[in-house]
């Protein structure tokens, strides 16, 4: 029983972290991306707040809470806000879990950053991956026009997780997740408040999806995350995460396709699998490996 409960940690912590694509083109119709996000950090802060109550969390020092809080405004305010922003704008939920997949493979373009090296084979899979990446484009524009600024806002997507993660593991690798994210979420909640003031309504739909999409982005993809991440670290499997989180983008793909109709055909297939093989090569025997906790 043990064995089959440790198993199924990683997988139900994928499949977790790939609904919240879908959750942002489930609940962009009614609402604006900072306004959501605002509730969701919120949400996920007055959560944490109560659960403190129960847990230890052990707090880390004022340097620790700067670096902590630059992490999170990229890892969590940079990345979702594009990600969000990406999907109002018409990008499907499909094409930019891809994009923001490269995280990975882009991360190697600036091993040296954090003293890492990038091995011959990794060069390789940096190729399959983008080769991969850019079948899956291709079908994808073929069946739906998306403007050109969805396209930078998933990329800047992209570099805000990159960034923010080199940046975690270079000066604050190590701290009580829970905490850490409090944090993050905490300075997010901030900004997005700012943004949604100076650029939106501030108007939100209460209606099902969104109600629904709120929960499920606040305790199952927030809060039930970050607990499956710590358990997989507290049992020494936090190494496994990263490579787990390259099935994010197919998972995302098809989850898209069974409840958007989003398509999903044969070339993109193969762009999948040459993509998945790509951060393969590139992350195999990695280690050191800092989880970030963005979704």
């Amino acid at each position: 029983m043990k064995l089959s409960l440790d198993t199924a940690i990683a997988p139900l912590f994928v499949l977790i972290w790939s609904t919240g694509f879908v959750i942002a083109r489930l609940a962009m119709p009614y609402v604006e991306p900072a306004t959501f996000l605002f509730w969701r950090f919120s949400g996920v802060l007055a959560a944490m707040a109560a659960l403190s109550l129960i847990w230890r969390i052990t707090w880390p020092n004022w340097s620790q809470i700067k670096h902590i809080a630059v992490a999170g405004i990229l890892l969590q305010f940079g990345y979702l806000l594009g990600v969000w922003f990406a999907v109002r704008l018409g990008m499907t939920a499909g094409l930019v879990a891809i994009i923001v997949g490269l995280q990975p493979i882009v991360t190697a373009w600036f091993a040296a950053w954090i003293s890492e090296r990038v091995s011959p084979r990794q060069w390789i899979g940096l190729g399959f991956g983008f080769a991969g990446v850019a079948l899956v484009v291709a079908e994808k524009i073929g069946f739906v026009h998306i403007p050109l600024a969805s396209y930078i806002l998933a990329f800047i997507a992209l570099i805000s997780i990159t960034f923010g993660t080199l940046y975690q593991k270079k000066f604050c690798p190590v701290f009580d997740l829970r905490a850490g994210s409090s944090i993050q979420f905490g300075v997010s909640a901030v900004l997005c408040f700012i943004c949604m003031l100076l650029f939106e309504s501030g108007e939100m739909v209460w209606n099902l999806p969104v109600t629904s999409a709120l929960l499920w982005a606040i305790f199952p993809l927030s809060i039930g995350s970050i607990s499956l991440l710590f358990m997989m670290i507290r049992k020494g499997a936090a190494t496994k995460v990263t490579s787990f989180l390259y099935l994010v983008p197919p998972t995302t793909a098809a989850m898209a396709w069974l409840l958007f109709d989003e398509p999903f055909t044969l070339l993109m297939a193969v762009g999948l699998c040459l993509t998945m093989t790509g951060v393969v090569l590139v992350n195999a025997r990695q280690t050191n490996t800092v989880a970030t906790i963005a979704e």
